[in-house]
């Protein structure tokens, strides 16, 4: 039995890598509108750049798809090989194992050269399958931020600054994994987004537009 248990670890681990190595901008991209989105925008593999350099309709497509292979990487695997064999807080922590991998995937994709996006939407889709309270709390504050703004880039570092806010403080979650996980994840985000940081401080971070523009040299 601890063997087929250790077994489901490394395969709901692998899966989750692999779902989340799905690189959903760049094959939007490529096979609806026969452009590769990272050569354009700011050359990331994400919903945002997707919605600058094609349109809304490939941006929300891109969007849902990478928040729905975070959720589908935590809700289904788990309930699928864990449900009935943990208990709650072993089954809290496999499901951090497998988000992480599932994120891990969308930013280094097997399929793509290990070349990915960010992360977040996936990231969200992760959250709303663990902590759905707090992940409605975040997408309200990117969304505020963002409408104020129209810098995606400051909604989603203000959102991810939140959550472990919402998390410790506003849910009082007594879960030590889920804690350490909310403030790991809000770390990683402002990390990844390190060079937005730099140009929204500098005046040269762009707002949202759907313009095909290629990067400047």
């Amino acid at each position: 039995m601890q063997e087929i248990f250790e077994f489901n670890n490394i395969a709901a681990v692998f899966l989750a890598y692999l779902v989340g190595s799905i690189p959903s901008a760049i094959w939007v991209s490529k096979w609806f509108f026969g452009v590769d989105v990272r050569d354009y925008g700011s050359n990331n593999a994400g919903a945002t750049n997707t919605f600058r350099v094609i349109g809304k309709f490939a941006g929300f497509s891109v969007l849902f798809l990478d928040i729905l292979k975070g959720w589908v990487s935590v809700k289904i695997l788990t309930t699928y090989f864990f449900s009935a064999t943990l208990h709650q807080d072993a089954f809290i922590n496999m499901q951090l194992a497998i988000g992480i991998s599932a994120v891990l995937g969308h930013v280094f994709p097997v399929y793509e050269q290990f070349q990915g996006g960010k992360g977040v939407a996936t990231l969200m889709g992760i959250i709303l399958a663990i902590n759905f309270s707090a992940a409605i709390g975040c997408v309200i504050i990117f969304l505020l931020i963002f409408l104020v703004t129209n810098f995606v880039s400051l909604g989603a570092i203000t959102a991810a600054f939140f959550f472990p806010i919402f998390t410790i403080f506003v849910l009082k979650s007594e879960s030590p994994s889920l804690i350490y996980f909310s403030i790991f994840i809000s770390i990683l985000v402002i990390l990844t987004h390190k060079k937005n940081i730099e140009r929204l401080l500098s005046g040269s971070e762009s707002k949202m537009s759907i313009k095909l523009k290629k990067t400047k040299e």
